[in-house]
């Protein structure tokens, strides 16, 4: 399984940034899915997750700021990230949901200036 993640960047605290994650793998479109990050010196974190039938669910510190989706034609995992705050500075993964079955990739570094 190859992993794409892209979208990262350098923001300033309230800004906005949309991750992908594009997978090759023909079983995309049946697992749940998730958004994963990991800061320095801490244990990675699931951020978001969606559901094959695209239920979703999102940590407490990302709810209402953070939209997961997926595209199952694309094999494309999105997060649209908004009002980025400091703490959101991490390297965000995207992988199969609690599972983690995919290998993790190389992730996207997103860096929020204060």
């Amino acid at each position: 399984v190859q992993l794409q993640a892209s979208g990262g960047g350098l923001v300033h605290t309230g800004g906005s940034l949309r991750l992908s994650c594009a997978a090759s793998v023909s079983s995309f479109s049946i697992n749940a899915i998730g958004w994963y990050r990991q800061a320095p010196g801490k244990q990675r974190e699931l951020v978001a997750g969606i559901t094959r039938h695209g239920s979703t669910n999102y940590a407490e510190s990302v709810k209402g700021r953070f939209t997961i989706s997926r595209d199952n034609a694309e094999n494309t995992l999105y997060l649209q990230m908004n009002s980025l705050k400091p703490e959101d500075t991490a390297v965000y993964y995207c992988n199969t949901l609690y599972t983690a079955q995919w290998g993790w990739g190389q992730g996207t570094q997103v860096t929020v200036s204060s």
